[in-house]
C-alpha cells in the first residue's frame, strides 16, 4: 500500500492525474466515503494550486481543509507551501500523520476554529464554501463540531473582513461558493466549471 500510494504523489509532480478513487486512497476507508460531496476532486485541486502558488515563496491557506486534499495535491504540483486550517481534530490528525508518513515538507495542518487565524501571513487563499454545513443539512459531516446559522454569517463575515485586509496581489480562489463572499478590491480573473470555479486577485485596497 505505502509504495501504491508514493506512486499517486510521483504521478502527480510527474504532470499527471490520478483518479479521484487512486487518490484517496491514501485515507481511511470511512473518509473515502466523504470524498464525492466534501473534498476537491483532484483536477480541480491542480487547477486552483498552480493559479495560487506560481512560485516557491507563495504560501496558500485553505479555509477549512477537510483531509488535506487540496493541500496535498497542491504540495505534489506546485512547490508552494499549503497550510489548512480545520476544526475536526481527527481530520487533522490523519492530515498531520500522512504528511509525516509521505515525508512532503511543504504541507501543515492546525486544528483551529479559522476566526482564530489572522490571514496576514498568507499569499494565498482556497475557499470550497466550507460553513455551509451549518444551514444546509444535506451536507452534514459528522456530529463532532457546533453548527447553527449564526456560525455561518460570523464565519464568512470574518472571511470577508480578513481578505478585504489583505495585501495587493493576493489570490484566491472559490469553488462552489457565493461570489459576494469576494471583497470588492478582488479582480475575477476567469471562470471554469460553469462559473463554479472562480480565480482570483486583489488589485485595490490595502
Amino acid at each position: 500500500m505505502d509504495t501504491y500510494n508514493n506512486i499517486i504523489f510521483r504521478t502527480l509532480a510527474a504532470n499527471l492525474e490520478p483518479t479521484d478513487e487512486e487518490f484517496d486512497q491514501i485515507y481511511p476507508e470511512e473518509l473515502r466515503a466523504l470524498s464525492a460531496l466534501h473534498w476537491t476532486p483532484v483536477h480541480i485541486a491542480k487547477l486552483a494550486a498552480e493559479f495560487l502558488a506560481p512560485n516557491a515563496n507563495c504560501k496558500v491557506l485553505d479555509i477549512g481543509s477537510g483531509v488535506g486534499k487540496f493541500c496535498f495535491v497542491g504540495a505534489a504540483v506546485t512547490k508552494g507551501s499549503f497550510h489548512g486550517v480545520e476544526q475536526r481534530s481527527r481530520f487533522v490528525t490523519v492530515c498531520n500523520a500522512l504528511a509525516a508518513q509521505y515525508k512532503i515538507p511543504t504541507v501543515s495542518f492546525k486544528n483551529e476554529n479559522i476566526t482564530n487565524n489572522a490571514f496576514d501571513a498568507f499569499d494565498a487563499f482556497y475557499f470550497f464554501n466550507p460553513f455551509y454545513e451549518n444551514v444546509e443539512q444535506t451536507l452534514i459531516i459528522d456530529d463532532t463540531v457546533q453548527r447553527k446559522e449564526g456560525l455561518f454569517l460570523a464565519y464568512s463575515d470574518y472571511v470577508y473582513q480578513q481578505l478585504d485586509q489583505s495585501k495587493i496581489g493576493t489570490r484566491l480562489v472559490t469553488y462552489h461558493s457565493i461570489w459576494d463572499d469576494v471583497p470588492n478590491g478582488f479582480q475575477l480573473e476567469y471562470r471554469s466549471l460553469n462559473g463554479d470555479l472562480s480565480f482570483w486577485t486583489k488589485t485595490e485596497g490595502q
